[in-house]
């Protein structure tokens, strides 16, 4: 009995600890993903190896892109934990797992206990978030601070001790949490902030509180933690004010075409980045979305329940909760749907929302009767179901048979999972919302293993460690080393030496070439014909589709050292005969040449 006791007052700490294991479990095991990983932890191996913790350079050129927060953090991890793949994810593993936290903490002062529990859960197994645990890019790290800020802020707005009225030791709190969004990503988490804050106070008639907020000391605490690194890095790097907040920023968002998607593109990851749990979602809100779904099922008699005809609840406290997170969740959807640039890992800040919608929809799903309770879970069993089949089938009917192959065993592992997910629930429909939960969370945990088995899978596909590990050697020995018309951002990173790249500028374009005269990091095919020549050794990355235009440039003839995938690694130096290009190299495809 104290076991059960000791869960049901921990329930919270449970979930944090699930997802702490989930999202830490073989972090390191999986090599790096081109680009996004290799950029990120290349940038902050260089901060470790120049000392220089101002000026953001990958591949030794300088990079501003993003603020350096993420790349302090994962200097410091690199130097704690060595240079490897877990230092590099566990800053976004860490920020997801205070993100659940947080999530948690403010669902349970929203409504509960037991939907802090429920909301807990649902977010931090939400497919879309826990892949993004598990992935080091930025983009944790600002859901984890605007969440923080958005919670602290409501927290201040609905004070106990100040009624009607705005506490301002949170509000403080709240700026501190978007400086360092601000420091993570830009200045996207102010904006995004500012203008959940300020929707939710219109809404609920209370914008006069906007005067009550102590602006000053908020502003001056933002600014100071933000503004130093601005001013140093400005200061440092002519053109980095421009770069940074008009290109990067401004024109991105309003003429980018990387990445275009249509503008209802979140919709469909959204749903599916947070199934199971967003099915229940909808319940939160209204008695509507139950008998909507009611009316969908296709046996016996219509069930009505009482309908509000809009947010109906308990209490003027619980309606402003849910107005609060649908403004949080609506300013998060239309403002990454606007630009054409579309990534699924923009629309993390916007997953805390439906977490906790999800855990109230599951807490209100339990006051309703059984008969209701059984047909809406039949009903999801059917959804349930119906994606089972589409991902069975889209697997084996991959155009990409590679792909196929590596994924067949995972995909219809995760399918019986969800399958499974969504019958089982029905056996617990007597039950507590928890009870229809658990079933749900273990279908998802499986799901999760079998994609943590998948992406290793398809690791040689998208990474380059292994070719790495030929270069390795090489590269120890003094040899320089470069790249033909492609940059693969994670090789200086398990090299640890400068990657020349020949005939390719890209990302690095801004700040590069007029800094590098003499081609140390771009060089021109002149100028890898003479390097190739000269007695220093070099060994060149190249795709296969290059090869004969290699082969007419190049004096000597190119050595083949190895290859993975499309990637060859060629040598200036003879290793024996049998290992020349002309005649090929058993596994690498030489011959077909």
């Amino acid at each position: 009995m104290k076991v059960i006791r000791w869960i049901r007052n921990h329930r919270q700490l449970m979930c944090v600890g699930l997802a702490s294991l989930l999202y830490l479990m073989g972090l390191g095991r999986p090599p790096l993903w081109e680009p996004d990983e290799g950029r990120y932890a290349e940038i902050a191996r260089e901060m470790v190896v120049n000392h220089d913790y101002i000026t953001p350079r990958n591949n030794f050129v300088r990079y501003f892109e993003k603020p350096p927060l993420v790349y302090w953090v994962t200097a410091a991890s690199l130097k704690v934990f060595g240079r490897n793949e877990f230092a590099v994810r566990l800053q976004a593993a860490v920020a997801s797992i205070g993100q659940v936290t947080i999530t948690g903490a403010l669902a349970e002062g929203m409504f509960g206990a037991n939907t802090g529990m429920l909301a807990a859960l649902a977010l931090g197994l939400s497919p879309l978030f826990f892949a993004f645990a598990r992935f080091a890019t930025p983009d944790p790290a600002l859901a984890f601070f605007l969440t923080a800020a958005m919670a602290c802020y409501y927290k201040g707005a609905q004070s106990a001790e100040l009624p009607g009225g705005l506490d301002g030791r949170w509000m403080l709190a709240a700026a501190a949490m978007l400086a360092l969004g601000t420091l993570a990503k830009g200045p996207v988490a102010l904006v995004l902030g500012g203008a959940i804050a300020m929707l939710w106070l219109a809404w609920e008639g209370r914008i006069h509180d906007v005067l009550k907020i102590p602006w000053l000391k908020c502003i001056a605490l933002y600014l100071a933690l933000t503004l130093p690194w601005f001013i140093v890095v400005a200061w440092q790097n002519p053109g980095f004010l421009h770069f940074f907040i008009i290109h990067e920023h401004f024109e991105r968002y309003i003429t980018n075409t990387e990445h275009g998607w249509g503008p209802w593109f979140y919709v469909p990851v959204i749903v599916a980045g947070t199934w199971p749990w967003f099915y229940f979602a909808p319940f939160a809100l209204t008695s509507s979305a139950i008998s909507f779904l009611l009316s969908l099922w296709p046996f016996g008699g219509k069930t009505h329940i009482a309908q509000s005809g809009g947010i109906d609840c308990e209490n003027e406290r619980t309606r402003a909760a849910l107005r609060f997170l649908l403004i949080w969740l609506a300013v998060i959807l239309v403002f990454f749907s606007i630009p054409r640039s579309k990534l699924g890992e923009y629309i993390l800040p916007g997953l805390p929302p439906i977490g906790i919608l999800a855990g109230q929809g599951l807490a209100k799903m339990g006051k309703i009767p059984v008969a209701q309770r059984r047909k809406l879970l039949m009903i999801f069993a059917g959804i349930s179901t119906i994606g089972a089949i589409t991902i069975t089938a889209a697997i084996l009917f991959a155009p990409v048979r590679q792909l196929n192959h590596a994924l067949t065993g995972d995909a219809l592992i995760a399918a019986a999972a969800l399958l499974a997910g969504g019958i089982a629930p029905l056996f617990f429909a007597r039950g507590k919302a928890a009870m229809v939960a658990l079933p749900v969370a273990v279908s998802v945990i499986v799901v999760m293993g079998a994609g943590i088995d998948a992406r290793e899978r398809v690791a040689p596909l998208v990474s380059y460690r292994n070719l790495a590990g030929l270069i390795a050697p090489y590269a120890d020995r003094g040899c320089r080393l470069m790249s033909y018309r492609h940059f693969e951002q994670a090789l200086p990173f398990y090299t640890g030496v400068r990657e020349t790249l020949v005939n390719y500028r890209g990302e690095l374009e801004p700040f590069g070439p007029l800094h590098d005269p003499i081609g140390n990091v771009f060089a021109t095919a002149a100028q890898l014909r003479n390097a190739w020549a000269a007695n220093q050794c070099v060994v060149l990355v190249t795709n296969r589709v290059d090869v004969p235009t290699l082969v007419n440039l190049l004096s000597p003839v190119p050595t083949l050292v190895g290859c993975e995938g499309k990637k060859l690694v060629l040598y200036n130096r003879p290793l024996d005969l049998s290992a020349q290009i002309r005649q090929g190299m058993p596994g690498c495809g030489g011959q077909d040449f």
